[in-house]
């Protein structure tokens, strides 16, 4: 009885699923965006927080965050502490800047507040609706080529290379083959069409990174740390205070178009997107700022969705039931760190940190991902070379954010050249003099 309210109220029937898809869906997103847990206490360490407490707060502002994401939209995206946010936060604000982690945490509050505000005058879905659909298609694309580009980092495949920027890892090495065994073993099931392939891809790359001593097993149940160093110590005062407006801004800004992003590219992925619209998107936006404002209480950086829901999407989720799944995941992790972290933990290859187990999940996604490039109109200069700026742009400057923008200011660009500017909405101008501000000010 149970099982069949669930199913009535996500709409299993009218998304074409069923409850052991979803599960599996919703198993597969964590595990691809489990090494979060272990990552993000890492960075903000840097700030000088309490790395245990990072890890809670990291943990119960995903669940929170994500579940309300099923609930809200019926959506499967999972959504946790953004990397790159994370970066800024501790590298820029906290060390370059000089501000207390305290006071840059007032300021992701603060952000979280304002793009809270925005989403009860039912901006979101406006804005998605004015961006151009030869945008919204590349943004898929781009996300795609991105993920698979994170995916062959993680690997080993693809290595910093001087001169060149990037070049061919040491195909040799334990984490290059772990990873090779798991995008060929994943390719094989997907090719038999067995349901839970890239689960079963990343549980088979676990096994080879063990027996290859990549992933060391260190148990399964472990205590949770003590959230009190980082619960209720942001310092909203002394972000207003001390003026930060420029560094309220980017949060802000990097977590509207990372999202926003998001969203469009992993939506389009599962078909979400009819006539240019996404039903539901202020509310998706709405979990999204209930996550920053609540992660900025529990002591841990923006909050935001993330690409690796893509590979839940691949993997058959269609309904917020495999967010929920996702977000109870993050709560169990509290509890099963050590378990949590031989799927997400990290190889160290001298200063590298390498995720071998989980690269081939993503590097298979980005190629599901692709399709969408077959919608973009080649043939109009308008409209394609705009898209291929987006679909460039994203896994070279390793950036959603930067995609859309350069977008978005080629697409103006070219629209008012070629004398159509009438046929631009003024949101689009409106988001085009914002990023060219952006790139000239911050």
């Amino acid at each position: 009885m149970f099982i069949n309210h669930i199913a009535t109220y996500f709409g299993f029937s009218e998304n074409n699923t069923n409850l052991k898809t979803e599960i599996l869906a919703g198993v597969t997103t964590f595990m691809t965006m489990s090494y979060i847990i272990f990552v993000q206490p890492a960075i903000l360490g840097i700030a000088g927080m309490d790395k245990g407490a990072v890890m809670v707060a990291t943990c119960i502002a995903a669940a929170l965050s994500t579940i309300l994401m099923g609930l809200l939209t019926n959506y499967p995206i999972a959504l946790a502490p953004g990397m790159g946010h994370n970066v800024f936060f501790a590298v820029v604000v906290c060390g370059v800047m000089g501000y207390s982690w305290e006071v840059a945490l007032g300021a992701v509050f603060i952000s979280g507040a304002v793009f809270l505000l925005l989403t009860f005058f039912n901006a979101w879905g406006k804005i998605i609706i004015a961006i151009p659909d030869c945008l919204k298609y590349s943004i898929a694309v781009g996300i795609g080529l991105l993920i698979s580009f994170i995916g062959l980092q993680y690997g080993g495949l693809v290595i910093d290379t001087s001169g060149v920027l990037v070049g061919l890892g040491d195909l040799n090495s334990p984490p290059v083959m772990v990873t090779i065994i798991g995008v060929l073993s994943t390719l094989g099931l997907l090719a038999k069409n067995i349901k839970g392939s890239i689960l079963l891809g990343i549980l088979l790359s676990c096994l080879a990174g063990i027996f290859l001593n990549v992933v060391s097993y260190s148990g399964v149940i472990a205590a949770i740390p003590d959230i009190n160093p980082t619960f209720m110590k942001l310092n909203i005062s002394g972000a207003i205070e001390a003026g930060i407006v420029v560094v309220i801004f980017v949060f802000f800004f990097l977590d509207v178009f990372d999202t926003m992003g998001t969203l469009i590219g992993v939506t389009s992925q599962a078909g979400y997107i009819q006539n240019g619209k996404l039903p539901r998107a202020n509310r998706a936006m709405l979990a999204d700022a209930v996550g920053t404002i609540s992660g900025s209480l529990l002591g841990t950086s923006t909050v935001t969705s993330y690409i690796e829901s893509s590979t839940g999407i691949a993997q058959g989720g269609r309904t917020g039931f495999a967010s929920v799944v996702t977000g109870v995941l993050f709560l169990g992790a509290l509890f099963f760190s050590p378990l949590t972290e031989m799927i997400g933990g990290a190889y160290m290859v001298g200063d590298t940190q390498l995720h071998p187990v989980i690269a081939p999940a993503l590097i298979i996604v980005g190629f599901l991902m692709m399709k969408s490039i077959t919608n973009i109109n080649w043939n109009e200069i308008t409209e394609a070379f705009p898209a291929f700026i987006v679909i460039i742009t994203m896994p070279l400057t390793f950036s959603i954010t930067d995609g859309i923008g350069f977008g978005l200011i080629t697409y103006t660009l070219l629209m008012v050249i070629s004398k159509k500017s009438k046929e631009i909405h003024w949101l689009v101008y409106l988001m085009t003099f914002l990023f060219i501000a952006r790139y000239i000010f911050t």
